[in-house]
C-alpha cells in the first residue's frame, strides 16, 4: 500500500453520547467541524453481546463504579437500532462519512442498508468466527482493530474474512492497545510493521492514549488510518470519556495530522522549491583573500572560501589550486577560470 495515501481520520463517537440521540447528533456536527473524514458509532443489541455474568473491565469500574453489571451499563448507553439510519442521513447532510461498529449479527443486518464505505471490526471480535464470516461474506471494505491479539490471531482473522469473500487488499488493519487510557509504554507503534507483513490494505492505528501526540507519531510512521475517541465533555458519566478528546482537541489532532502527512513527502532527497533561492546565499565560493594579479599562482595564501555561492565551488579547491589567475582579482572577489 503506497505510503503517500491521504490519512483517513475517524472520529470515534462510540457510546460517548450516553444513549442520547441528541448528543449523538451534536457529535456528528462536531466531528464534521473538526475536519474528520468519518464519525463512527457503536451499534449493538447489548443482550446479544454481553451475558448477565460478564464483569466490567477495571477501567469501566473506575469510571462508572461497580454497582451495575457490564450488561446494565451498556444497555443504558446504547442507542436503539432505529436511530442509526437518521444518523447516517445527518452525516450525509453535514459532509462527513458515517460509520458504526456492529457488535452482533443483528446489528450487522441493521447497518447493511446504510451502505457504509467500511465495515469496522472491533478488537474484541477478532476471535468471533461466525461474526467474521458474516462480515467477510458482504465483500465490502473492512477496517479491523487488532487490540489484545497476537500476529497469528490477526492473520487467522484475515484468512477467515478472505475465505468468506472479502479481498485481502480490502482489509485494513489498525494496531491498537485495548486499555482506556493506554499507558505510553504499552503503545508499541512499531507493531504496525508486523501488520504490514500480512499483505493487507492500509495499515493504521486506533488510539486510546490521552492527548494527540501518539496519533501524530503514528502518522509520521506511515499510518494511513487514524481512529480516536472524542467526547463533548470529558467530565460526563460513562466508560470512555476519560480517554477521549474534547472537540477542540479533535480539531487540533486533525490539523496536526494533516500537517504531518504533508511533511512526509517522498523518499527522494532533493532541493525543495522553498529553499532553492537560498543556495547562493548559504553556500560558499572560492574568493580572493587578498588582491591577486593576473598570472599569479593561486594558492592557499591568496585564496579562501566565503559566501555567497554562485562562483567556483570549494569542492573544486584541489582543481583550482596551483593554476594561474586568468585576470586581476580584488580582495573578496569571486575567482573564476575563464
Amino acid at each position: 500500500m503506497p505510503s503517500n495515501y491521504r490519512t483517513i481520520i475517524i472520529a470515534e463517537a462510540g457510546v460517548n453520547h450516553n444513549g442520547s440521540l441528541e448528543l449523538a447528533r451534536r457529535m456528528v456536527r462536531e466531528a464534521a467541524r473538526a475536519g474528520a473524514d468519518y464519525v463512527k458509532f457503536q451499534t449493538a443489541v447489548p443482550e446479544l453481546v454481553i451475558s448477565s455474568i460478564a464483569p466490567k473491565a477495571k477501567y469501566q469500574e473506575e469510571t462508572t463504579g461497580n454497582e451495575e453489571s457490564q450488561l446494565e451499563m451498556c444497555k443504558a448507553i446504547h442507542l436503539p437500532l432505529s436511530d442509526y439510519a437518521g444518523l447516517a442521513e445527518l452525516c450525509r447532510s453535514e459532509g462527513i462519512g458515517f460509520m458504526s461498529t456492529p457488535f452482533d449479527l443483528v446489528s450487522i443486518d441493521t447497518l447493511i442498508p446504510l451502505e457504509m464505505d467500511y465495515w469496522k471490526i472491533p478488537s474484541g471480535e477478532i476471535t468471533n468466527l461466525p461474526y467474521l464470516r458474516k462480515i467477510g461474506s458482504l465483500g465490502g471494505k473492512v477496517i479491523m482493530s487488532t487490540g489484545m491479539s497476537t500476529l497469528s490471531e490477526v492473520a487467522k482473522a484475515v484468512d477467515i474474512l478472505e475465505a468468506a469473500g472479502t479481498s485481502r487488499r480490502n482489509i485494513s488493519l489498525l494496531h491498537c492497545t485495548t486499555q482506556y487510557p493506554t499507558p505510553y509504554c504499552d503503545v508499541n507503534l512499531r507493531a504496525m510493521n508486523a501488520l504490514r507483513s500480512l499483505g493487507c490494505g492500509r495499515i493504521g492505528y486506533s488510539d486510546h492514549t490521552t492527548g494527540i501526540t501518539i496519533p501524530i507519531a503514528a502518522t509520521a510512521m506511515g499510518a494511513t488510518i487514524i481512529e480516536k475517541h472524542f467526547t463533548l465533555d470529558k467530565n460526563m458519566a460513562g466508560p470512555d470519556h476519560r480517554a477521549s478528546l474534547d472537540p477542540e482537541e479533535l480539531r487540533e489532532m486533525v490539523k496536526a495530522i494533516r500537517q504531518t502527512e504533508e511533511a512526509m513527502g517522498s523518499p527522494i532527497k532533493k532541493v525543495a522549491a522553498s529553499e532553492a533561492d537560498n543556495i547562493e546565499i548559504a553556500r560558499k565560493s572560492i574568493v580572493a583573500s587578498r588582491n591577486i594579479r593576473k598570472g599569479e599562482l593561486l594558492t592557499e595564501e591568496n585564496m579562501t572560501v566565503k559566501r555567497p555561492g554562485g562562483g567556483i565551488s570549494p569542492m573544486r579547491w584541489d582543481e583550482i589550486e596551483g593554476t594561474r589567475a586568468v585576470a586581476d582579482f580584488a580582495y573578496d572577489s569571486l575567482i573564476y577560470t575563464d
